[in-house]
């Protein structure tokens, strides 16, 4: 086995190595005069079992770094090459919903896999159909566990676990089973992107301690529109908790002022110092990956991590 990493979310990438008693192999990333991107592996990679780690969060040239060394480690003669991608970007144009736009979701997919990379390994895909864009086994890990063991530690109850839409109602029953507790949603619109409006609230929250699961946080809006909703109709308490904290534009001002216990995220996505703020929880994954990793590495079913 060798871990590879990019520059994305090199913490990360570190702590999974750690996990797996194992260093990083040395790769040398560099930026030519005009921004262009050069990637060497230091290391003789034939015929081994190469993870490459690597989110494709903003900036873009994420996705181009991961792309290079996708094709040093193949061109190389690498046994299989796998992409370990936490956060999977432009996982939103996941379908063609208006005249003349792209599906960058399935570009991303056709990308990478054209450039070497035999498996994908991701975690909370924005649709869980993203995995048949792909012609590569894909491994599609939940971050739910993570924030199930974090949330038990507090006293929560009585729960209701909110959808924040209804694409959101499957994680929450995945989190009312594991938590125990009620269900409840939002019935939200979008006029725009990046633009929520919570219409009604469909479910009874008066005086429970209300859970809001979703796979990212963007702007906020969304955050915003479902707090301010539930706090009108009485909940008691608020926890907010999404998978990959992309935390855009105007979203740590947004969630600072919100009038929340806590927002619990994950480390998919490195969050910088200047985008921390009083309540934020950034939660550990490098244990679940590792562990997907070495069950690939030593072909052992990787199910066993949802149970």
């Amino acid at each position: 086995m060798m871990l590879l990493s990019g520059s994305a979310n090199r913490p990360l990438a570190e702590r999974i190595a750690k996990e797996l008693g194992r260093t990083l192999c040395d790769v040398t990333i560099k930026r030519f005069a005009d921004g262009e991107i050069f990637v060497r592996i230091d290391e003789n990679v034939r015929g081994r079992d190469v993870f490459i780690i690597q989110p494709t969060a903003p900036p873009a040239e994420n996705i181009m770094e991961l792309l290079l060394l996708l094709d040093a480690a193949s061109r190389a003669s690498a046994a299989r090459v796998t992409a370990v991608i936490p956060y999977y970007g432009y996982a939103r144009q996941d379908r063609k919903d208006q005249p003349r736009v792209a599906i960058g979701a399935k570009l991303l997919a056709n990308l990478i896999s054209t450039a070497g990379a035999d498996r994908v390994v991701a975690i909370d895909l924005h649709q869980h159909q993203l995995q048949a864009f792909f012609d590569i086994p894909v491994d599609h890990l939940y971050a739910l566990p993570v924030f199930a063991e974090h949330f038990k530690r507090r006293d929560l109850e009585p729960l209701v676990v909110v959808a924040s839409d209804v694409g959101a109602a499957k994680m929450a029953r995945g989190f009312a089973r594991r938590l125990g507790g009620e269900i409840a949603m939002i019935d939200k619109s979008r006029p725009a992107h990046n633009v929520a409006e919570a219409v009604n609230v469909v479910g009874d929250v008066k005086g429970k301690t209300c859970l809001i699961p979703d796979d990212m946080i963007d702007t906020g809006g969304t955050v915003a529109e479902a707090v301010r909703a539930l706090q009108q109709r009485g909940a008691k308490r608020i926890f907010v908790c999404a998978t990959h904290a992309l935390l855009s534009g105007p979203a740590v001002a947004r969630l600072s002022e919100l009038p929340v216990t806590e927002v619990a995220v994950t480390d998919t996505i490195c969050v910088p110092e200047e985008k921390r703020f009083a309540g934020l929880q950034i939660l550990p994954v490098a244990n679940l990956l590792a562990r997907a990793i070495r069950y690939i590495h030593e072909n052992e079913s990787v199910s066993s991590l949802f149970e």
